[in-house]
């Protein structure tokens, strides 16, 4: 009995002790210490709009009467991935609007689910704020594409034309419990700024992009954001085969040495959607970013078209 009793406080020990280990690793990892607040907004640029599930960051430029243009950005990275692009189209006479998704930038991070619902209201109540005219075109980049896929399935009647840029193919729901997945994003965090670097063909060619992205980092509820999608934001043939049936314009674009989104999904796109395919040499995941001229060019030509 007494080598029973012995046996229990040791196991109790050793878990607390490994409790306590892990609890001090988080927390020295854990980058979220700050709620994000109007005060912290003030210094950014761009808009900000109260929707029905909290504030979001957005720009819109470009004469009121163009042609309308909406840029959603990827699982991560806010709205400035847009940038070039944003740019090229506002100077070309579009009326352009970006903005960060919720749980990303500096747009509210609401403790919801995070699944299609979510965005697709995300952006229909941003359209009728910001009054757009007309149909839509939309462009989506990496998870940015289901988005835009969905989001034109569930109202074709507001769309004009879709441009996808290395579209998320694949986002099946993780084998590890949430909570496991919500620990190893708050330990691994610096892997997960590092990791951006890695969109690029030539990652030394773009040496500010993750002090970009780290300030987001720092407010709570970005970890949770990101965790939620993985777990209820399901991504596949279903997705390009419903965008099939809104029977709209499609730009496929892609970059031949993407290893984020590898470029064979390109020919599963394909293999149920109908779309002008445009490879871009030299280029990884981003190739609107590293072939902007090119890239943009193909877009306008799309969208005059």
């Amino acid at each position: 009995m007494k080598i029973l009793k012995v046996s229990i406080i040791i196991v109790i020990f050793l878990v607390g002790a490994a409790s306590l280990i892990l609890y001090s690793f988080y927390k020295y990892n854990d980058k979220e210490s700050r709620l994000l607040t109007d005060a912290d907004r003030k210094s950014v640029s761009g808009n900000f709009v109260k929707l029905s599930q909290g504030v979001t960051h957005y720009q819109l430029g470009g004469p009121v009467g163009g042609e309308p243009v909406v840029l959603v950005h990827g699982f991560s990275v806010p709205y400035y991935i847009w940038d070039a692009t944003y740019q090229f189209l506002v100077k070309k006479g579009y009326r352009v609007l970006r903005y960060d998704m919720y749980g990303r930038g500096y747009s509210d991070r609401p403790y919801v689910t995070y699944d299609p619902a979510l965005y697709n209201n995300q952006l229909l109540e941003l359209i009728k704020e910001v009054k757009l005219q007309g149909k839509v075109s939309l462009a989506g980049v990496s998870f940015g594409g289901a988005v835009v896929s969905n989001f034109s399935c569930s109202h074709p009647e507001l769309i004009n034309k879709v441009i996808l840029i290395d579209p998320v193919y694949e986002m099946k729901k993780p084998a590890a419990p949430q909570y496991f997945t919500l620990y190893n994003e708050a330990v691994n965090s610096d892997e997960r700024i590092s990791g951006q670097m890695d969109d690029f063909r030539y990652p030394k060619q773009h040496p500010g992009w993750t002090k970009l992205y780290a300030p987001q980092m720092q407010y709570k509820g970005f970890r949770n954001a990101l965790v939620s999608t993985l777990y209820n934001y399901n991504s596949g043939k279903q997705t390009y085969t419903c965008l099939a049936g809104a029977d709209k314009p499609v730009l496929l674009i892609w970059g031949k040495f993407d290893k984020t989104v590898a470029p064979r999904f390109s020919d599963s796109i394909r293999g149920v959607l109908k779309t002008d395919f445009f490879p871009v040499a030299d280029a990884a995941h981003l190739p609107m970013i590293e072939k902007a001229d090119t890239v943009n060019a193909k877009i306008l030509s799309f969208l005059k078209g």
